[in-house]
């Protein structure tokens, strides 16, 4: 009787063990998914950042830290800002309400002269033939990628 008690605590162990073990490495496996980004979100990155390289680098520079010259119709001599640094310059948190709002508005008018930052919302709205579902994905992407080049 004590050998058949001993056989069914050592299964139990055994068996709680094992499960234990499944638990884990789901649980890693899981975690490790969470991660990698899914397929959708690396599509979208990709698309932010091709849409960057096309139409915002040539001010931003490549590497988005504002190494691009400002617009030739510009009378500022300052360099266009480190697209890097954005969530630096706001406390430690990436600022996506407004660089959603600069890129589907604009820049606010300074008081002489024309705003030197293309507002996207109303270019994106033309080549889409206003289709807002798809403004609002471009700009999302875009979003996006810049979030995803922010300095650590």
């Amino acid at each position: 009787m004590g050998t058949y008690r001993f056989r069914c605590s050592l299964a139990r162990i055994i068996g709680g063990l094992a499960t234990l073990w499944v638990l884990t490495a789901v649980n890693s496996d899981s975690s490790a998914a969470q991660q990698k980004p899914p397929e959708s979100e690396k599509s979208a990155l990709a698309g932010g950042a091709k849409f960057f390289k096309e139409n915002c680098a040539v001010c931003h520079g490549n590497d988005g830290k504002g190494s691009g010259p400002p617009p030739a119709s510009s009378s500022f001599t300052e360099l266009p800002p480190d697209l890097t640094t954005l969530a630096k310059r706001h406390d430690g948190k990436f600022p996506d309400a407004y660089v959603e709002s600069v890129l589907r508005n604009g820049v606010s008018m300074p008081d002489h002269g024309p705003a030197e930052m293309p507002v996207w919302g109303l270019i994106l709205k033309a080549t889409t033939k206003s289709d807002e579902a798809k403004v609002t994905q471009r700009i999302k992407s875009l979003t996006d990628y810049l979030r995803s080049i922010q300095e650590k």
